[in-house]
């Protein structure tokens, strides 16, 4: 095994001789009222052990009973991961002893899953990839152990709180095509999206919905044989996997440029440390002693349920992103950000087709001013109180001369913070945009004779010093002045031979 280094410090290797192999089991908590297998709530934040019973806690006599909306959702999510669905399915108990787990064994999916032979498409640098997806199949969740100190090394007791016990979960396990840390950072990215699309999960990592084991490996390049696998845990966020993964890379290379075995281990990404750490050797197959659920029916999928289902897909982000840049003529980028939530995008879309214009300018809008008012106060798309006919609005009545794009800046934090439309924002806060060059001659006259100076240098030629004057007269009028009457009056008064 390879030296540790120094707390948040990478090994000092050169990686460029050696090219990682990544693999990502991803594990998602399902949307369901109910758990997997019995009737418990699936609510989040619940008082400790509130949503357990005999089943999820694996008392003696009971039988489990399969939630048949957790089955759809996962059927969902195969079809929109291009899986093929297994008209045959079982579960199997897998055995392994952990505090968090009440039976000693979890009811999940071996030789037989829901689901195989999918893939999913990604671009990293403007560069298109496709990483496949081995299987998809349906498992119950764990409890969580609550450490005294907040982590297990620094505790000295732990508590048990099992109502995320029996919680239905989806595992979706990738092939070893993963070959950069980026390229894993947009793989979940792109798998977060969809399912967050086909509404079947929320996704949200801090409170453990979705989770993501990855598995590395470093080789020479171009070499056909793989190396040794090193499962990382403790992966809380995207972010995390980019770096613990990038890190990993990096501690293999250098052992093996320095002629070390790499042992097939699980190892703890310390985020405080920015470092790997040796867990535990590295579970097979065989250690969990899987055998078919003896209490669990299989699962005989019905062809004409499938296609139903496929029939209830929306349009995907991928799909989506096509046609946002065929449709709207939107640059990759935007089109990119707008489609990564199904909310976002269809705000943006409600918001193109009221304003009947350049869609290009709503784009803008939403990803400029709408998403830095939305990260400032931590608001959700959903929460936003600037409805798209309104955003729309506001942007014909820049058009029409009626507020200037300043101005409009004013107003829509007006109406991001109280959902007023812009014309009674306008006429609230006296914003209309003074257009009317007779209103504004004597402005203008009075900024001149007050700088007469640097009206002297425009005269001279000096056409950069116009700003200065444009700039006071927009002070005066509070921002209202019409920018384009203003440069207009400005430029006939500091014409060459006009009287000063």
């Amino acid at each position: 095994m390879s030296r540790e280094t120094e707390a948040g410090t990478r090994p000092v290797a050169d990686v460029s001789d050696f090219e990682p192999v990544i693999g990502l089991e991803v594990h998602v908590e399902l949307l369901t009222d109910s758990k997997l297998f019995c009737g418990c709530s699936t609510a989040f934040n619940a008082p400790p052990n509130a949503h357990t019973c005999p089943v999820c806690l694996g008392l003696p006599g009971v039988l489990p009973v399969i939630n048949r909306k957790a089955v759809e959702l996962a059927i969902k999510t195969a079809l929109a991961l291009n899986c093929e669905v297994a008209s045959f399915s079982k579960f199997d108990r897998k055995n392994y002893f952990y505090p968090d787990l009440p039976k000693n064994y979890q009811i999940s999916q071996y030789d037989l899953p829901l689901a195989s032979r999918g893939y999913v498409d990604i671009a990293v640098g403007g560069v298109a990839r496709r990483v496949r997806i081995r299987r998809v199949h349906l498992e119950e969740d764990a409890g969580k152990s609550v450490h005294e100190s907040g982590t297990i090394t620094g505790s000295s007791f732990s508590l048990e709180d099992y109502n995320r016990t029996g919680v239905p979960l989806l595992e979706i396990v990738s092939e070893p095509d993963i070959r950069s840390p980026e390229e894993a950072y947009a793989y979940l990215s792109m798998l977060k999206s969809i399912l967050r699309y086909l509404d079947v999960s929320d996704c949200k990592m801090e409170e453990g919905s979705l989770r993501c084991d990855a598995n590395i490996s470093v080789k020479p390049k171009g070499s056909p044989a793989l190396g040794t696998p090193i499962e990382l845990k403790n992966l809380n966020s995207f972010r995390a996997v980019e770096k613990a993964l990038a890190y990993e890379c990096a501690r293999q290379a250098e052992a093996l440029a320095r002629g070390e075995r790499i042992a097939r281990e699980t190892r703890h990404w310390d985020e405080s440390r920015q470092i790997t750490v040796a867990m535990r050797h590295k579970e097979e197959a065989d250690d969990y002693r899987y055998f078919p659920d003896p209490d669990l029916v299989p699962l005989e999928i019905d062809e004409a349920w499938v296609e139903e289902l496929r029939g209830t897909l929306p349009e995907l982000p991928g799909a989506r992103f096509d046609r946002f840049t065929r449709q709207y003529g939107l640059p990759a980028y935007d089109a990119a950000i707008l489609t990564e939530s199904r909310d976002l995008a269809d705000y943006f879309e409600a918001a193109a087709a009221a304003y009947g214009a350049d869609p290009k300018v709503v784009s803008n809008w939403i990803m400029g001013e709408l998403a830095r008012l939305m990260n400032a106060t931590g608001t959700d798309i959903r929460q936003v109180k600037v409805s798209p006919d309104s955003l729309a609005a506001m942007l014909k009545m820049i058009d029409d001369g009626i507020i200037s794009g300043k101005i409009a800046k004013t107003i829509f934090e007006e109406m991001f913070a109280t959902g007023k439309g812009p014309r009674q924002v306008v006429e609230e806060k006296g914003l209309v945009q003074i257009a009317d060059e007779g209103e504004l001659a004597g402005i203008v006259d009075d900024v001149i004779a007050e700088n007469s100076d640097v009206a002297s240098e425009i005269r001279a030629g000096k056409d950069r010093a116009l700003g200065f004057l444009v700039g006071q007269v927009m002070k005066k009028t509070r921002g209202r002045a019409n920018p384009q009457a203003v440069n207009k009056l400005l430029r006939e008064r500091l014409a060459p031979g006009e009287p000063g």
